[in-house]
């Protein structure tokens, strides 16, 4: 199994265009080392021949022809066989409307994230406008069989988040996907969006040879301090990295082979190369998304 990560930032990317904090000023004017990012999105695949999109970003285009092995053929036929989405957020699902030339799109989604993109958001509503939707239903706990030696299986990602749109009903409302390599058996697990790693999670995270991982925030008032917003990491419904209850020294401690951080907002310190933060992920043995990073599961 191959992973492509398309875009490693949160959503508005890395710089972000309204911000000047200390992030998107350095890699706007290169006084400190990093490099750009764009939204979040990742492409599987177990053959290199048919891939699967893990959320469709607003910038999904340009990440699509940076990326060779997503480009169609001669004429139309193109490699992408389905978008699999974690959530509703306007970061993981806008991307839908820029793939609406496609004949058909083949989409995963839990009835809850469904129901939000119809009713709420109107997203889908529109997307359907344009090109007929292949709806399936993401059930978390069931096993499903993508074709071409690949399956996945969805699990609940509780949150207490307040919805944006629509009715908000909690199961069903975030998932993290399990993708399993059929032919060798190894896993991978994708979890952009995590407010809390309960043993529900955890439980789900055992024995993966990769994890890509939620890495939104470094501290849980990071935004607050830097006068940019008024809620912290968790209210937006992201475990931090660092502190009390924080990912990093949680996954530490699980038999994951690697784990990479994903979903990285352009606050957060880890973005920069040479930063202490950056360092203290290194020492965990975790990594920092970039772009353009493939690994072979």
């Amino acid at each position: 199994m191959w992973l492509r990560v398309l875009g490693s930032a949160a959503g508005g990317g890395f710089p972000q265009w309204n911000c000047g904090c200390p992030g998107c000023r350095a890699v706007r004017d290169g006084s400190r080392p990093c490099v750009p990012r764009s939204q979040s999105s990742v492409a599987v695949s177990a053959d290199r021949r048919s891939w699967y999109l893990l959320n469709a970003s607003p910038d999904v285009r340009t990440q699509i022809e940076a990326f060779p092995a997503l480009h169609p053929d001669a004429g139309r036929a193109t490699p992408l066989r389905a978008v699999l989405l974690t959530d509703a957020e306007l970061d993981h699902t806008l991307g839908l409307l820029l793939l609406r030339e496609a004949r058909a799109l083949e989409l995963h989604a839990t009835p809850a994230v469904r129901e939000t993109l119809c009713e709420g958001s109107a997203l889908l509503r529109t997307l359907e406008r344009y090109c007929a939707v292949d709806w399936h239903p993401v059930v978390p706990g069931a096993d499903v069989a993508l074709g071409d030696g690949l399956s996945y299986r969805a699990f609940d990602v509780p949150t207490r988040k307040a919805a944006r749109f629509g009715p908000g009903r909690a199961e069903g409302r975030v998932v993290g996907y399990r993708l399993t390599d059929t032919r060798t058996g190894r896993a991978a697990v994708y979890l952009p969006g995590v407010q809390e790693l309960g043993a529900g999670v955890l439980a789900q995270l055992q024995d993966c040879a990769c994890l890509l991982l939620d890495g939104t925030c470094w501290s849980d008032d990071e935004m607050v301090r830097l006068g940019l917003a008024s809620k912290t990491a968790r209210d937006m419904g992201h475990v931090p990295m660092d502190g009390p209850g924080g990912s990093l020294a949680q996954v530490a401690e699980l038999p994951v082979a690697r784990t990479i951080y994903v979903h990285l907002n352009n606050t957060n310190p880890v973005l920069l190369d040479d930063s202490p933060e950056r360092r203290a992920v290194e020492r965990h043995g975790a990594e920092i998304a970039t772009d353009g990073l493939e690994v072979e599961v």
